[in-house]
């Protein structure tokens, strides 16, 4: 479950961040696909550095 929910809020947040860009940008338009395509990407960079950063606490700091 949590996979989608990570999905989920990263595509809805690309989404929001690729038509803001887009309507502050002269002449450019909103495309939904590329937003998507955008989107599995991050959702699969928060995968990755979920897995890299370790899960213990630290012993010394």
């Amino acid at each position: 479950m949590r996979f989608f929910w990570t999905f989920f809020w990263s595509f809805l947040l690309v989404q929001m961040l690729t038509y803001v860009v887009s309507a502050m940008t002269a002449g450019a338009k909103y495309e939904f696909m590329p937003a998507a395509i955008a989107s599995v990407g991050v959702t699969f960079l928060i995968y990755i550095a979920a897995a890299i950063i370790p899960n213990e606490p630290a012993t010394k700091h």
